[in-house]
């Protein structure tokens, strides 16, 4: 089980939380803890494991004393994989990558839907093999595709919404109804080179450094707390194809850590930014 928590820093909540698992006779495996002295904040995730095997609900019970007498925003999550949906568009580069990795058992999740705004067969070269997929185009009514696209996520009971370069930007509603559980991947040339083909633009104007950033998505375009970066140094030989394809590279691994991060419980939000405990 994973326990995560972020309170008002003071002394004690360590010893708090070490007693109530030592009392149950729990076996803590992974410890990590933060005070952040600018807001005094306390965060702390805990991985256990109950020895007795008590239930999940029966710990949330017990252990909502010790978050009430610390005044905790709290989570404690079983073992259970998360069910994920994934967003895309006709870039394929992120969603086959997090397919392979969940293939291979180094993302535990459960896919509950593949959804794009294009057909299928526009969507690369990407092997869906049984996963469901809905094609959700935009006809010219965002809302009625929004609302769609909502109500397919509240019947599979989805958990986490992954944009793996879908190329529409969803509305300041849809974004406030998935707050810090809808997570997106861009380049990092952001707000410099926005629009049309940024790579040429960075190449035009002879960057050095580029780079990719995951971060969970709010009503601020491309403005959410960021979950995790990379950057990777370029030169002038470069072309603006060598440029897409380390892009692409980045983006790849950029998004698979931020989404592994979330499923492993590794990332708190902290007002406009995150806490992360990465392994």
């Amino acid at each position: 089980m994973i326990l995560t928590l972020s309170c008002p820093d003071r002394h004690g909540i360590v010893a708090a939380v070490s007693a109530f698992l030592f009392e149950r006779d729990c076996n803590i495996s992974d410890a990590q803890q933060f005070g952040d002295a600018s807001s005094d904040t306390f965060f702390m995730r805990v991985v256990f494991e109950p020895v007795q095997g008590d239930a999940p609900d029966a710990i949330r019970t017990a252990f909502s004393q010790v978050a009430t007498r610390f005044d905790m925003d709290w989570t404690l999550r079983g073992p259970e994989p998360r069910k994920v949906m994934i967003l895309t568009s006709k870039f394929d580069h992120c969603l086959a990558d997090l397919l392979y990795r969940w293939r291979i058992d180094e993302l535990q999740m459960q896919v509950t839907a593949v959804v794009s705004n294009h057909p299928r067969d526009q969507i690369g070269h990407v092997d869906l093999g049984d996963l469901p997929f809905h094609h959700l185009p935009m006809t010219g009514d965002k809302a009625a595709q929004e609302a769609l696209l909502l109500k397919l996520i509240a019947e599979t009971g989805t958990e986490l919404v992954v944009l793996a370069r879908y190329m529409q930007i969803l509305s300041d509603d849809l974004a406030g109804q998935l707050e810090g559980r809808c997570i997106n991947i861009h380049h990092s040339f952001l707000p410099g080179f926005k629009g049309a083909k940024p790579y040429h633009q960075a190449h035009a104007r002879g960057v050095k450094v580029i780079g990719a950033t995951a971060h969970y998505v709010t009503g601020d375009l491309d403005e959410g707390p960021i979950i995790d970066q990379d950057v990777e140094r370029i030169s002038h030989r470069d072309t603006p194809e060598d440029l897409i394809r380390k892009g692409r590279d980045i983006e790849r691994r950029v998004l698979a850590r931020a989404v592994r991060f979330h499923l492993e419980d590794r990332v708190l939000l902290h007002g406009t930014k995150t806490v992360v405990f990465a392994d």
